[in-house]
């Protein structure tokens, strides 16, 4: 027990509050079920925000394929192993983190809730949690930055690599002098799928000027402009069209890239023990299993499905982390078991941002990490550390 009597475990403190308030007649202001979350944060969204946000690539085959990968396995709960004090740190690239678990970047996140970024940096500093901050902010880094640092929270930044290698090079330099732990670069975005939800409401939010603050704040893309942005955003927006994404890169850039910062570097989007190995070669100190979380490929493999393969690869050699589907504490144990070393939140907190700012992402961080704490002790695992394998049955043996 706390000095305030509640218990001091994330998953019995949860349960407790709850309950407690219950007595009172007080239910939980944000869903805890995930489909009444993301029903409830949709609709508090416009029809345009809503369908990027919850859309997928072509006609969402790979976003179900995620979530059926999960229905495959089934965790096989050891008994009597003690579980009174459960350890639910984990040590990344040198650094201690409370928990194996991060905030996912994504992007525009102001067409979600006017707080945007600086909601969820609250909430994850807060929590603990590590934010991975996305390129495609709606707020400058140096912003979110500060706001991490003033509440003791940490942070990391993803790279989406500009077709212009001098913006490139400054977001990374802008990114380790503000503070930021390390460099995630997303290498399966270097076009945009077609994603039907959006082409049907001919909707890009980058088109209405968001989710641009990292790149109007940047002084290489101000050298490309021949006005300042607040004059002629128009032009700011066809000038990011032009340099946001670049299709002719190889793994021989990636050397480049690691040359150029002394953060570790991560490479996410990775679905192929091949691709793992040739990122480790070049430098990465880490890769994310990621199909993008559906976005990217319609019919791609689903993530969980290609996690065990990059393990077996790299496992003993770079840190492997993952995301995709993760959507409760059940699944982030399934996937630790088949050997990531930490999971990537997504969807859910912003679905809980869309309801109640940051607050809402406290609420759906709690939820979750108390899911994890209660599935990780009855599944009879006292730290993350001895999660493994043997925890798990394929659902057709």
């Amino acid at each position: 027990m706390t000095d305030d009597g509640m218990p001091d475990q994330p998953g019995p403190r949860r349960q407790t509050e709850i309950y407690m308030e219950g007595l009172a007649d007080v239910t939980p202001d944000v869903p805890v079920r995930y489909d009444r979350l993301e029903r409830a944060a949709l609709d508090a969204m416009d029809d345009e925000a809503a369908g990027y946000v919850a859309g997928g690539a072509g006609g969402g085959e790979t976003m179900d394929a995620n979530r059926e990968a999960f229905r495959k396995w089934y965790i096989r709960p050891a008994m009597l192993r003690d579980v009174e004090e459960r350890d639910r740190s984990v040590e990344l690239f040198g650094q201690a983190y409370d928990a194996p678990v991060l905030l996912a970047p994504i992007g525009v996140l102001s067409i979600v809730h006017d707080a945007a970024e600086g909601a969820v940096a609250e909430a994850a500093a807060d929590l603990g949690l590590p934010m991975i901050l996305s390129t495609a902010a709606s707020t400058e880094l140096e912003t979110v930055a500060e706001r991490l640092d003033a509440a003791a929270g940490r942070g990391w930044f993803q790279l989406y690599w500009s077709s212009d290698r001098a913006i490139t090079s400054s977001l990374v330099d802008r990114a380790e002098r503000a503070g930021y732990e390390a460099l995630v670069v997303t290498v399966d975005t270097p076009l945009l799928s077609w994603r039907e939800r959006d082409i049907e409401d001919a909707y890009l939010p980058f088109l209405d000027g968001e989710g641009l603050a990292n790149y109007v704040s940047d002084p290489a893309f101000l050298d490309r402009l021949d006005a300042d942005p607040s004059e002629n955003e128009l032009a700011a927006v066809r000038e990011f069209v032009d340099v946001f994404g670049d299709p002719s890169l190889t793994w021989d850039d990636l050397d480049w890239l690691t040359d150029q910062t002394d953060l570790p570097v991560v490479v996410k989007g990775v679905l192929r023990s091949d691709d793992a190995a040739r990122a480790v070669k070049a430098g990465a100190e880490g890769v994310v299993v990621s199909n993008h979380g559906g976005r990217q490929v319609d019919r791609a493999i689903p993530a969980l499905d290609a996690l065990p393969e990059v393990v077996a690869r790299i496992g003993d050699d770079a840190a492997v982390l993952f995301d995709s589907g993760i959507r409760r504490g059940s699944d982030a144990i399934v996937a630790l078991a088949l050997g990531a070393d930490a999971v990537l939140l997504g969807r859910p907190y912003v679905y809980g941002l869309a309801l109640d700012g940051a607050d809402g992402v406290r609420a759906v961080c709690r939820n979750f990490l108390a899911d994890f704490d209660l599935t990780m002790g009855l599944a009879g695992q006292d730290s993350v550390a001895g999660i493994d394998r043997s925890l798990l049955r394929a659902r057709d043996c």
